[in-house]
């Protein structure tokens, strides 16, 4: 499986609606981040699903490292090394 590229090493705050699902990049190289927008293809690295439950705001993964299953930051870019 090819590495994620790592569009920031911070989190993508992003207002969610109750109800909808998001595919969140996990290959980087969405042009619509934290967003899918299909650029993975061939890659090995397709989106995870994230279903809000609720209104609010959720903190994407903006590294592409993160282990939550949901494409949600885990805080992993921290470790990140430049």
């Amino acid at each position: 499986m090819t590495e994620p590229e790592i569009p920031q090493k911070k989190p993508y705050p992003m207002q969610v609606e109750a109800g909808k699902e998001y595919h969140v990049c996990m290959c980087g190289k969405s042009q619509n981040q934290p967003l899918c927008d299909g650029s993975h293809a061939g890659s090995g690295l397709g989106p995870k699903i994230f279903k809000a439950t609720e209104a609010g705001f959720v903190a994407f993964c903006g590294c592409k490292h993160s282990a939550d299953e949901t494409g949600k930051c885990d805080g992993t870019h921290g470790t990140l090394i430049d």
